[in-house]
């Protein structure tokens, strides 16, 4: 059985909108290699619409990234969406409907790890619904006082923390899953 895994920048204000505007400084081989385990134990990725229009257009003829674009060219892809009409990249299903029954369905028959990242709506989707199995969060020492937060006018999500590691830039590497005592 596979299980979701959701990947996240975020600042210590909780905002993850628009990484690529304060995230890069704190890069370094330890956060390189906390991505780099996380993409080898990866057999699908989990995106919505916008993040499959946005990638399906620039990966697929992209010159840079190869190893990445190798991965994410080729690997299942699952795209949460009722309003996608058209998928072609290369190995894409689109979960309409009942999205959590689909989901469901796609957790038991695969094994390894689906991951997604970029969509602060869908990791609260998934949570809401029982469907997110680990949430790592890349902490980084900076306080952005603006943009979209994780979590935003949601209901209280118990997690429990599984895992932690400090980079050397101070950036925090946190492991959660959904804490057990919030199902009662």
């Amino acid at each position: 059985m596979a299980k979701i895994v959701s990947n996240f920048f975020i600042s210590l204000d909780g905002v993850v909108e628009s990484p690529d505007q304060w995230h890069f400084p704190y890069f370094n081989d330890e956060m390189g290699a906390a991505i780099g385990a996380g993409m080898q134990s990866a057999t699908g990725f989990l995106m919505g619409r916008k993040l499959y229009e946005e990638w399906s257009a620039y990966w697929p003829t992209t010159d840079m990234d190869q190893d990445f674009a190798a991965f994410i060219n080729n690997a299942p892809k699952y795209v949460v969406s009722n309003t996608l009409e058209k998928a072609d990249w290369n190995n894409t299903t689109v979960v309409s409907g009942d999205v959590a029954a689909g989901l469901r369905e796609i957790k038991e028959q695969a094994e390894g790890d689906i991951q997604m990242s970029g969509s602060a709506t869908t990791v609260r989707w998934l949570l809401a619904n029982g469907l997110l199995d680990e949430l790592n969060l890349l902490v980084h020492p900076i306080a952005v006082g603006h943009g979209q937060r994780l979590f935003e006018d949601t209901p209280t999500h118990r997690l429990k923390l599984v895992k932690s590691e400090t980079f050397q830039t101070g950036v925090l590497h946190l492991t959660y899953v959904p804490d057990v005592a919030d199902a009662g």
